[in-house]
Parts: C-alpha cells; sequence; structure tokens
C-alpha cells in the first residue's frame, strides 16, 4: 500500500508531458472536526494517487487546507473523494485564473497541529463565529464606503506584488504575526468603522474574522473564497476589478495575474517586475522579485556570494552547507541585504507600471500585435499547439507569437495548420486551429498575431 511519493519531481514532470492531457490547478478548505488526521490523512492519499492528484495539503483535528493539481477529466472523481466526507459535501473548489500542469509535481499531505499556524488559542473564542462573507460585487460596494477599513492578511511578499486598493497591507511574514499588529492600529475603530478582510482563498480570514470580532470588533466582513474566487466572479460578472496587480500563490506558478498593473519592482535592478523566483543556490533558496534580464545575467541567484556558490561543483557545495539552515530559515523573504530595490510594506499610492496585454513591458518584444485567441491542449507526442481563435483572422504565412507566464514569448511562421480537423489557409473566430510547435503551450498561453 504505497502512502507516499515514489518519483522525483523531474520523474513526475516528465509524466505530465507524455500523457498531455490537461490538468487543473485548485484549492480548498474546511474546519470541521477530525477525529484520527492520520487516518484521514492516508484514505486521502490513497484516494488522490490513484486519480494521478497532486497537491500540498495539510490535515489536523481542526480540518483540512489544501492546494492541488487534478487531472481535468479526474476532476467529477476526485469531487467524489471529497463527496465521501458530510463536511465536505458541497465544498468550493476555487479553480485557478491561470492554468499551468507543473503548478505541483509530488503529492505531499501533512498531518499538523493546524491547517493554519495562527498562534491563536481557540478555545478563548468562538471559532464559528465568523465574519459576514461577501462576493465580488458586495465586497466591491463596501470598498466604496468612506466608513470601511480593508485590511490585506497576507504576507508582505504576497501583498507586495497584488492587493486591493487602499488596503492596510502589513509588512509581517507569518498570518500569526499580523493578527497582534492589526488589532493594535485599529484598537479604536471597533464600534464605528466597517473591518473589511481577504486573503489568498478565504483560509486565513474564516479564523481572523471571527478573532477580531471577540475582540470587540461589531462590523466584520470577509471576502468569500479569497482573491481567487474574486478573480473569478469578476471575470464571469464583467465587474471592475478593485484589486490590482498580480495574486501570488504557493504553488510552482507563484503567481495568477489578475490586472496588467504592475506595483513592484525587480529587487535587483528596480525595474517594474512582478515575477517571483527562488534563488538557484540550494543553500539559500531565498524567494525574491527578478526580472528577465537580472534572471539571466545572475542565472537565477540572488547574489554573487550564491551565484559563484552554483558554480562550485557538487561535493563543495554541499560541504559548505553542511551545518548550517538552509537559507529560507536564516533569510526573511525578500528581505536579504543583498537586495537593493525592495518595497515590501512600503507599497506605493500608484502602480509602478501599466501593462497593456499588446504591450507588456515584462516582454523585450516591442512589436505590434493583435490577439487571436488562447491554447487549448498540447499533444506531446505528435508536438502540436490546439488553439481556439476568438479575435481576427489567422492565414497560412502569418507571424505568430505565443506568450504566457511560463512558456515566456515564442515567435514563428505559420507554414501549415489545420481548421476544425481540415488543412486550410484561414481561420475564423469561431474555428479551433492545430499546427505544429516545436515547444510545448499551455492553458494560460494566448496566441497574438504579429502585423508589423
Amino acid at each position: 500500500m504505497q502512502l507516499y511519493n515514489t518519483l522525483s519531481a523531474e520523474e513526475r514532470k516528465e509524466l505530465i508531458d507524455l500523457a498531455g492531457k490537461q490538468r487543473l490547478t485548485l484549492s480548498f478548505y474546511a474546519y470541521a472536526k477530525i477525529e484520527d488526521p492520520k487516518k484521514f490523512r492516508d484514505d486521502l492519499f490513497l484516494a488522490w494517487n490513484a486519480l494521478d492528484a497532486l497537491g500540498r495539503i495539510y490535515v489536523a483535528h481542526e480540518g483540512i487546507n489544501a492546494q492541488m493539481s487534478v487531472p481535468a477529466e479526474n476532476f467529477e472523481a476526485f469531487r467524489e473523494t471529497l463527496e465521501v466526507y458530510d463536511f465536505m459535501r458541497g465544498i468550493r473548489l476555487n479553480v485557478a485564473v491561470e492554468q499551468d500542469d507543473h503548478s505541483f509535481l509530488k503529492l505531499t499531505i501533512k498531518v499538523r497541529h493546524k491547517i493554519v499556524a495562527d498562534g491563536l488559542n481557540d478555545e478563548t473564542f468562538d471559532v464559528t463565529n465568523k465574519g459576514v462573507h461577501l462576493n465580488a460585487k458586495a465586497f466591491n460596494e463596501i470598498l466604496e464606503d468612506p466608513n470601511t477599513i480593508v485590511v490585506d492578511f497576507r504576507n508582505h511578499y504576497e501583498s507586495e506584488v497584488g492587493h486591493f486598493k487602499g488596503a492596510i497591507t502589513p509588512d509581517v511574514e507569518t498570518f500569526r504575526e499580523s493578527l497582534p499588529i492589526i488589532n493594535e492600529q485599529l484598537k479604536d475603530f471597533k464600534e464605528d468603522k466597517n473591518l473589511v478582510m481577504y486573503c489568498t482563498g478565504g483560509i486565513r480570514c474564516e479564523k481572523a474574522s471571527a478573532y477580531f470580532k471577540h475582540q470587540g470588533f461589531k462590523n466584520v466582513f470577509q471576502l468569500e473564497g479569497g482573491i481567487i474566487n474574486y478573480a473569478k466572479q469578476i471575470k464571469e460578472e464583467g465587474l471592475e476589478s478593485k484589486f490590482i496587480g498580480k495574486n501570488f500563490v504557493f504553488d510552482n506558478r507563484l503567481g495568477e495575474r489578475i490586472t496588467e498593473d504592475i506595483i513592484s519592482q525587480c529587487h535587483q535592478c528596480g525595474k517594474p517586475c512582478d515575477n517571483h523566483t527562488n534563488c538557484a543556490n540550494d543553500g539559500c533558496h531565498l524567494l525574491f522579485i527578478q526580472c528577465d534580464e537580472c534572471k539571466a545575467a545572475m542565472e537565477n541567484c540572488c547574489s554573487t556570494e550564491c551565484l559563484e556558490m552554483t558554480h562550485l561543483p557538487l561535493a563543495e557545495q554541499v560541504k559548505l552547507r553542511s551545518g548550517k539552515q538552509v537559507g529560507n530559515k536564516v533569510f526573511r523573504k525578500g528581505k536579504s541585504e543583498a537586495l537593493k530595490f525592495k518595497k515590501s510594506g512600503e507599497l506605493p499610492d500608484a502602480p509602478i507600471a501599466t501593462v497593456k496585454p499588446v504591450k507588456d513591458i515584462r516582454q523585450k518584444i516591442k512589436v505590434k500585435k493583435v490577439i487571436l485567441g488562447k491554447a487549448q491542449h498540447y499533444y506531446v507526442k505528435a508536438q502540436v499547439g490546439l488553439f481556439q481563435i476568438e479575435n481576427n483572422e489567422l492565414n497560412v504565412g502569418d507571424k505568430i507569437l505565443i506568450s504566457g507566464p511560463t512558456t515566456g514569448n515564442e515567435e514563428l511562421v505559420v507554414e501549415k495548420m489545420f481548421v476544425n480537423g481540415t488543412e486550410a489557409n484561414q481561420a475564423k473566430p469561431g474555428d479551433k486551429v492545430t499546427f505544429a510547435l516545436p515547444f510545448r503551450v499551455r492553458l494560460s498561453d494566448k496566441l497574438f498575431k504579429i502585423i508589423s
């Protein structure tokens, strides 16, 4: 009976590519009384491993907190594994705005004391007495109320790349740090202000809203489903996004774009940028913001010291690391002295830059282009991409650009294509198009036609 991973991340990545099947990144949580977390954990692993579900999951006596990647074809079967448990029947699954087949490469389920480290003694207050849940429309409306105070209950490296307009963004590294800070800052507003809070998927606010009601705040509200659900709702309902920038996520994507605003800087050169990276030095792994130019020059490293370390023989690197803590326990995320342009906790009033879909400052490509559509699938063995044409026309001989957070920016000329299964010279809106590609594309990738 297999209860743990037997494949490395690289081996799993290769299998995913060979399968060539669409995967969905999603998250969910539930507070519930679980008598035997270890048995619960093992039962989940057996069920999910059989469905090729991957992810990072924490279970405890108080419930479950999960971020996962599931094959699209197994989505309903996966949902059925949740329905077995009364407390997860009908549970909301927050499906990511941007998909990446490599968002998770292992199935890791850990038993923890708590599903979120909040530092609170749950016996001292009623954790079920939560704040009022608001959908995207209601959240937008309450933000317009001058009597509202909105608080971001995420960490500094999350809010640095994206946040709601006018939000208080504590300069903290952990959720537990923010609770006493906000309580002290807002102690004079308990009676008459709307305390409105949000986080990535909602789980931190479930506990925070109950805690602040216990602290005497009369009007407590929280964003239902967090930023992930908000982004989905504003897209489906055509609402204005009060959130600007990118939503940081805790998987290999490290973020999904909500608006085209870039509100942060490359920590190494100061250029407008909101792409996180982990230092390539295995003795560091510092999380920081790095632009493409610095990434190339520094080889994914945060400092010259780390860069020099990566060039040493592996045996020597291991010897130098011996007896030391890994970097993510030594350094504060994004706060190494080696980083010259660090703005966590000092968010600007306005975006540093605004990026439009046809002129993304993160791209080195200075071309005029029009959007054609989005990638639908990539057939690994045949090396063929499938695209849905949504706007404009595509012709054989056109120069195109395929762009995505993982794919990067790839240009090529369409020499031959199939439209709705038949070889043709032109595709129009509504058509499905396939053509050979020497690189993999993903569902979040966009297809452009270069016109000059």
